[in-house]
């Protein structure tokens, strides 16, 4: 049993089991009622998304001091007690059934997603 970090509108891989969308808007243009079978996400979960603020901030990091801005304001986003209580039932899921959670962005390493894993395994997540 894992957790799988992805990114959202891919296909999906044998065994991903229940994929959550952590992301603060839903995908544009795409009836709610297809979000599952395009790939999108089974269940949204915005509240481990960054906040609109945080989103641009990281959107716009064009330096590695931007980008360890971006990953500082989104961990003390995280670092709240519902927030860390979310993150702490995930990593434990984890041990128990198969999920993925995930974002749009293309590349992991500039996306909130690469912070969310570490958070994950920070928590004792089981992670693929």
């Amino acid at each position: 049993m894992v957790v799988r970090v992805v990114r959202l509108g891919s296909p999906r891989i044998d065994g991903e089991g229940t994929r959550i969308g952590t992301v603060r808007r839903p995908p544009r243009g795409v009836p709610k009622s297809e979000f599952a079978s395009q790939n999108w996400y089974d269940v949204w979960f915005p509240s481990l998304a960054p906040s609109v603020d945080t989103m641009k901030l990281g959107q716009q990091a064009g330096t590695p001091a931007e980008w360890a801005a971006f990953i500082k304001k989104y961990r003390a986003e995280m670092a709240t007690p519902e927030n860390s209580h979310a993150i702490e039932l995930l990593a434990t899921l984890s041990h128990h059934t198969d999920f993925s959670v995930g974002c749009y962005c293309a590349d992991e390493a500039h996306c909130h997603r690469s912070v969310l894993r570490a958070l994950l395994l920070e928590k004792g997540a089981a992670v693929a």
